[in-house]
């Protein structure tokens, strides 16, 4: 049913105003001021007093569940539709992690159309943290132009669980996901877990400083290492996008202060983005490296940090990017990410206090006063 929402202070995330939004269908019809619609069948709420903004992406959750480090009773479980709608999130990027045997990339598209079958939009990255990568059709190129839900590729680098792979692979690897994403049509990725061993980020540099278009090199976790970090800033200052992890360790005290020190730094804040890494497992390792125990990574950690860095007096057209413009401009989700009359009509709207009231994927009411609306399939 077309729904009309009136009065709500929007956040496109520019700052709009007090504004009515009419959705028709799963896409934002129209923005304006005291709409008058006639339409059958229409529902009309009065968001009066609430902030309205864009539905949350979170692009590194491990749909299918992470872990694993300790035996098969460590694997961490999938998750739930209603563990995503809690928190805001309206689109997410599925990946897989160390477990390349028993988290099959297959498996990992599989949960990835359910979770979209089910009422959000989720995309994936092939492979895991190994190298040569694992696919679905064979190739890098093939996975990217034949499989719509393929943004890009999964590896870990400068991590003790990775295949530390040589310059020239990583460059190799980078050259079939910039022309499988011509192919396709997308911008093609190479989505990196950032461990604390050194050489990483150097890595990057000396590939850049061969022509390659840093615009494909996307590292995650840069905030968990202060070496990484400063790394991380010095490949944002040429140009670079980084991302900072909300769920697990932090060389901060919060991801929150990670993002302010980017800022601080004269990071151009498009290229700053935020992700949870949900149901990742958040294994702890002794001086000898081994595990001395585990935990399941949550996913409203992004919420957590947003709200917090709000309350600190950066304003919500700062702040909300990270969630939300950022991370479609950088993927090249069109539709997402924005308000704007044809965009999709993925919508929170919150309280003064930056409670999440009500939550919209694609048009549909998922989430209303604090309720659950719709479930996953298997939720009771």
């Amino acid at each position: 049913m077309p729904l009309l929402i009136k009065n709500a202070h929007v956040y496109s995330p520019d700052d709009l105003g007090i504004k009515d939004i009419l959705i028709v269908n799963d896409k934002v019809a129209t923005i304006g001021e005291n709409l008058q619609v006639c339409l059958p069948e229409l529902e009309t709420l009065d968001a009066k007093g609430t902030i309205l903004t864009p539905g949350f992406i979170d692009q590194h959750i491990h749909v299918t569940g992470g872990g694993g480090e300790g035996g098969p009773k460590t694997r961490t479980p999938e998750i739930m539709l209603s563990e995503l709608i809690e928190c805001g999130t309206t689109s997410l990027v599925g990946v897989s992690g160390t477990d390349s045997v028993t988290r099959s990339i297959e498996n990992l598209l599989a949960k990835v159309r359910a979770l979209t079958a089910e009422g959000v939009t989720a995309w994936m990255y092939t492979s895991n943290y190994s190298f040569p990568p694992t696919t679905l059709t064979g190739s890098v190129k093939g996975d990217l132009f034949m499989v719509p839900e393929v943004l890009g590729v999964k590896i870990a680098l400068g991590d003790h669980r990775s295949s530390f792979p040589t310059v020239e692979q990583v460059l190799h690897l980078l050259t079939d996901i910039r022309v499988g994403g011509m192919i396709a049509g997308k911008i093609g990725v190479l989505h990196i877990h950032t461990g604390n061993v050194r050489g990483a980020f150097e890595m990057y540099e000396e590939i850049i400083k061969r022509g390659f278009p840093i615009r494909h090199i996307r590292p995650t976790h840069c905030a968990r290492d202060k070496y990484v970090f400063e790394k991380a800033l010095e490949f944002a200052r040429a140009g670079g996008r980084i991302d900072i992890t909300t769920g697990g360790s932090c060389c901060f005290e919060s991801p929150a202060d990670a993002v302010e020190a980017a800022w601080e730094a004269g990071i151009e804040p498009s290229l700053i983005t935020m992700s949870s890494d949900g149901h990742g497992s958040v294994p702890r390792f002794n001086d000898k490296g081994e595990m001395i125990g585990l935990g399941v990574g949550g996913v409203a950690c992004n919420l957590r940090d947003l709200k917090k860095l709000i309350e600190r007096g950066h304003s919500p057209e700062k702040v909300l990017p990270l969630l939300t413009k950022n991370v479609a401009r950088g993927l090249e989700l069109t539709g997402k990410g924005e308000i704007y009359g044809g965009c999709s009509a993925d919508l929170c709207l919150f309280d003064q206090d930056w409670n999440l009231k009500h939550v919209l994927s694609k048009g549909q009411m998922m989430m209303k006063d604090r309720e659950l609306l719709v479930k996953g399939t298997f939720e009771i």
